[in-house]
């Protein structure tokens, strides 16, 4: 809990520091984008952003926005999710811990559909009018999707494969590493404007799907991840830049 609210006040902290900002400026570098990833899986994503450029050059920009995010895929490995059994840590420190691969289980979805609805955190840096290198990420939200079957493989006990039923997990928040909770995606990408108002952009996807199974599990776990690159295709529309 403490670690969401660090997350909450820290959007909010973001969103007021630009609220200060001459409201007329508000009009301007809005973009409404539609990317398309896939490789192992398969995603389309809606998303509006609003940046705020800092400096006097506006070289360098922060902003923030919100994405809606469905990503599917057949047969995809969701391996065992909290962090204090992948390496036995819930604190800032997780990023450096190795993974306890004996804790690691796995639920293969048949069928994955997770749809995920999130405020975003978005850095640009614009190396010309035309040319502008990013990164943005997913930070708080929710995700919805149907009942799905799946294969458990107990490897940390040496169970026999049993079908589990599963769901994807509701809430979605940006943590630590494995301390993150439920779906998110993330892109890395370089944008090129076409002419004022048009833009196309490549890069990576990196989306995590989570999923909550219907009963506690081998190690009285229930929440299962899939961590997904791929690459992406994205068009930006900005009615004023």
């Amino acid at each position: 809990m403490k670690k969401l609210l660090i997350i909450c006040l820290l959007y909010c902290s973001i969103s007021h520091l630009f609220a200060q900002e001459n409201k007329k400026s508000f009009k301007y570098n809005h973009n409404f984008d539609l990317a398309i990833s896939g490789g192992n899986g398969f995603s389309t994503a809606l998303s509006w952003s609003h940046f705020h450029k800092i400096g006097k050059k506006g070289k360098f920009q922060l902003g923030y926005g919100v994405r809606l995010t469905s990503l599917f895929g057949n047969n995809v490995d969701h391996i065992t999710a909290p962090a204090k059994l992948t390496t036995g840590n819930t604190g800032l420190g997780v990023i450096a811990q190795e993974t306890i691969t004996a804790n690691l289980d796995t639920l293969i979805i048949n069928t994955m559909q997770v749809n995920s609805l999130n405020l975003t955190i978005n850095l640009q840096y614009a190396f010309t009018e035309k040319i502008e290198f990013g990164f943005n990420i997913d930070a708080l939200g929710f995700s919805f999707g149907g009942e799905q079957r799946g294969t458990f493989y107990a490897r940390s006990q040496g169970l026999t494969p049993s079908q589990e039923t599963s769901k994807p997990t509701t809430a979605n928040v940006l943590l630590t590493s494995d301390n993150d909770i439920g779906s998110l995606n993330s892109e890395l990408y370089l944008r090129y404007w076409l002419s004022p108002k048009w833009a196309i952009r490549s890069g990576l996807t990196f989306a995590f799907s989570e999923y909550t199974t219907i009963r506690k599990l081998a190690l009285d776990n229930d929440r299962f991840r899939a961590k997904i690159l791929m690459p992406m295709i994205a068009v930006t529309f900005s009615p004023s830049r």
